[in-house]
């Protein structure tokens, strides 16, 4: 019984969970195209019950389904963990109680009690299964070798609409990251800004601004060159990064200047943060060719009050306060 139980694990495991991870789909809402190829494929097999599937590690999520009502599958239970064992054929199973894999499977022995099923693999380009489009049914019926070449055309038309997917969501991370550094540009900046106002005018509940500039950055451009200004930009992006809060958004505004969004932070632990970044930044930075460099940092800071009626005016005010910080300094 443990046997007929087995779940088979391809050989490329790693490399595919990685692969179905980085298409950023698992767990998203549905979408008209993954939709619209599920309505088609239960048309053209006339099957009750299609699905495209993505097999995470421990489970099959459906990205679609028709005339199923959950959304995810055990993955020992899963039909689909056979079909992507084999990524250039379908699986076909024309009678699910007659295979000794699966005659005790919950799905097969109890409701709905299953008796059909075919499975195309989605296969990306480096030839690893993602996944499949199935049809199911609960009467056992043949399937002859021209439908399999057709559920496999589908398979392919699903990967076409995964592969576009993905090209989308990369297009608009560029669209909306620094190219140096990877944190977030002006564009996301500013929707981060919008979002925590919306927020902070329904609830009251406030949020802080940090406006960040570089001390002494362009003596670096000037000794060591313009790639090491860029080294150093870098450096600085991490170490923000790594003092700030879940939820806060750091971002590079241009040149050597940075902003941060801090939510749900008073005024002492917005002054800690500061504090904090401050002294990350002071650390000397290791430049590829030797040198080594220590930079400050100078932060403004304004708070979300009633008064502030736009993203505009706040970011105004912390400009203000972190340029009568470095005027100080001068």
């Amino acid at each position: 019984m443990l046997a007929q139980q087995f779940c088979p694990i391809p050989a490329d495991e790693p490399e595919r969970i990685a692969r179905v991870r980085s298409f950023d789909i698992l767990d998203t809402p549905p979408e008209i195209e993954f939709d619209a190829l599920t309505r088609v494929v239960a048309h053209a097999f006339n099957a009750p019950i299609a699905v495209i599937a993505l097999m995470d590690s421990d489970r099959l999520w459906f990205k679609s389904r028709l005339g199923l009502d959950v959304p995810q599958l055990d993955r020992k239970i899963a039909f689909c963990a056979h079909a992507i064992m084999t990524p250039d054929a379908p699986l076909v199973i024309e009678d699910l109680a007659g295979d000794a894999r699966f005659i005790i499977n919950p799905l097969v022995s109890r409701a709905p009690h299953l008796r059909f099923y075919a499975g195309a693999p989605l296969v990306d380009d480096g030839g690893h299964a993602l996944g499949t489009i199935a049809v199911i049914d609960t009467r056992p019926r043949p399937f002859n070798d021209a439908q399999r070449k057709i559920l496999m055309d589908c398979s392919r038309l699903v990967m076409t609409a995964l592969q576009g997917r993905r090209r989308a969501l990369l297009l608009e991370r560029l669209a909306m990251t620094d190219y140096l550094t990877g944190l977030p540009n002006r564009v996301q900046f500013d929707q981060a800004m919008a979002t925590e106002m919306q927020h902070a005018q329904r609830s009251g509940k406030p949020f802080s601004l940090l406006c960040l500039d570089l001390d002494g950055f362009k003596g670096v451009n000037d000794q060591f060159g313009h790639a090491a200004g860029d080294e150093v930009l870098c450096e600085v992006a991490r170490r923000l990064q790594r003092q700030l809060r879940l939820g806060d958004t750091a971002a590079r505004l241009g040149g050597d200047e940075f902003a941060i969004v801090t939510r749900d932070a008073d005024s002492a632990a917005v002054t800690t943060l500061a504090h904090r970044l401050t002294e990350s930044v002071r650390l000397p930075i290791e430049l590829s060719g030797g040198n080594r460099v220590t930079l400050g940092i100078s932060v403004g800071i304004a708070s979300y009050t009633s008064d502030v009626t736009s993203a505009q005016l706040l970011l105004a005010r912390a400009d203000k306060a972190l340029y009568s910080i470095k005027n100080q300094l001068r």
